[in-house]
């Protein structure tokens, strides 16, 4: 039977890509350490802490569209960048059984942005859209936790973005 976290999620506040997050991914860790079962909050953190490549399998069937989105989403983009090289991607590819035709399509037009910081954020527009899709449906579980915290950890590595001090890092990147 699936636990049901009313009063947490609940609490939390609404997140929107793009906009600053109203907590920290930290906060929002330590109230699901405070409110949720000891089992579910390690989950939580392994799934926002590391990359979908090495989570393991697990009940969450969340985690599992997850993983699959993510890992085909990188096996696109290195197929995209190998051809572009000349060079064999079949070194560098993930086993995956996801499918999904616009992945294709997301790899293609990110790798059209001039700009790596734009292309980065359009990465993270469609992980998003299909944190959205994935989360369809899960309204006061664990799945829905899981969900918020991937996207809070999306949002928290663009306010570090943001925040960074563009001009010391063109001057460590340009030498003199």
């Amino acid at each position: 039977m699936p636990s049901y976290y009313t009063y947490l999620i609940s609490s939390l506040p609404m997140l929107q890509f793009a906009n600053s997050p109203g907590l920290t991914l930290n906060d929002f860790l330590n109230r699901c350490a405070e409110l949720i079962s000891r089992e579910d909050a390690a989950l939580i953190k392994e799934a926002v802490s590391t990359d979908a490549y090495a989570l393991k399998v697990s009940a969450s069937e969340a985690l599992l569209k997850w993983k699959g989105f993510d890992l085909a989403l990188r096996n696109e983009l290195v197929k995209a960048r190998a051809l572009r090289k000349k060079v064999d991607p079949a070194g560098f590819l993930r086993l995956d059984t996801y499918f999904d035709m616009n992945i294709t399509h997301i790899a293609q037009a990110a790798l059209r942005h001039t700009s790596i910081l734009e292309a980065e954020r359009y990465l993270d527009s469609e992980r998003w859209k299909a944190l959205d899709e994935i989360s369809r449906g899960h309204y006061f579980d664990l799945d829905f936790l899981l969900v918020y915290g991937l996207k809070l950890a999306i949002l928290e590595r663009w306010v570090k973005i943001e925040a960074a001090d563009k001009a010391e890092l063109m001057e460590k990147v340009i030498p003199d």
